[in-house]
């Protein structure tokens, strides 16, 4: 295995990259069929009962190299190449130009310019986050949850001259850590393994670790609501700071397809989320690699 030769962006420096914020971490079952349309061929797909685990990261990086800015990573599914499986990222959407620029060039990840708008609205008093007796007596119950606000958050990405609205995702203000509940569950460390590359921008397939360290625990999962109609003067006033576009029109059908079944792992079922807060994420120099030999064309969940 050897170290993938990349030059780094100025603005970056040399890895580890740390990136230091808040994020939500939701788990969601996605249709194999749909996973296997968003990643390579070569890989085997971790699966059962015609379903893989992926589902979405939602970060606002206070401290980064690239400043503030804010991420969505799409994760159609989990893929195997032993010993271990790893998250595939199907779509990376983020609000700077920079960490457009470095995640397509020096993490080989499928990375758009978007605009994240975000607002908060009152939850009635009736609609309060349930607690999950397990999740608590491992600590990473929800509690009780005070707050009576919510965050919505629009991701508009920017394709060239148009403009998508990804999704809307109407997240608890316990997500964004504007909770007067103080409590925010135990301080942990781990490693997030994922695959990348593959892309007009890097071909060669990559892994890289983030290695985590925050406090964790399980809230109400965001609702995830499909594309909304587009402000034109916005989008185009927009267009006017942001550099970092696909123009390539040839590959715009592809895209398109790219862009839908990115919506349909969105709009897939939930069964965890996870809010970081006191979020350092330290992300790892990339390795080339090679595929492991497809022995089969599935792999169990319980094999990972």
């Amino acid at each position: 295995m050897e170290i993938a030769e990349t030059k780094c962006s100025s603005g970056y420096g040399k890895p580890p990259w740390i990136f230091k914020g808040s994020a939500l971490y939701q788990l969601h079952l996605v249709k194999a069929e749909t996973a296997r349309a968003l990643i390579p061929k070569e890989f085997r797909l971790v699966e059962a009962f015609g379903y893989t685990l992926g589902g979405f990261f939602l970060a606002n990086y206070e401290e980064s190299p690239a400043g503030t800015f804010d991420e969505l990573v799409v994760i159609a599914g989990t893929v195997w190449n032993p010993p271990t499986s790893c998250a595939w990222a199907a779509r990376v959407l983020v609000s700077s130009d920079d960490a457009c620029c470095h995640g397509r060039k020096e993490v080989g990840l499928p990375s758009h310019v978007a605009k994240f708008s975000k607002r908060i609205t009152a939850i009635p008093r009736q609609q309060t986050i349930t607690s999950n007796f397990l999740l608590n007596m491992i600590g990473l119950g929800t509690a009780r949850s005070r707050s009576k606000d919510s965050m919505d958050v629009q991701v508009t990405e920017i394709t060239g001259s148009s403009a998508t609205n990804m999704c809307n995702n109407n997240i608890a203000t316990v997500v964004t850590g504007l909770t007067h509940d103080k409590w925010m569950g135990p301080a942990i460390k781990m490693s997030l393994p994922s695959f990348s590359g593959r892309t007009e921008h890097n071909p060669s397939l990559l892994k890289y670790s983030c290695n985590i360290e925050c406090r964790i625990r399980a809230v109400q999962p965001a609702k995830v609501s499909g594309p909304l109609p587009t402000s034109k003067p916005d989008t185009e006033k927009y267009l006017g700071h942001h550099k970092c576009q696909s123009v390539d029109t040839i590959n715009g059908e592809l895209q398109d397809n790219e862009q839908s079944l990115s919506m349909s792992v969105m709009l897939s079922k939930p069964i965890l989320a996870l809010q970081f807060s006191c979020l350092k994420m330290q992300v790892e120099t990339p390795i080339a690699v090679s595929p492991h030999p497809k022995s089969s064309s599935r792999t169990s969940l319980g094999a990972s």
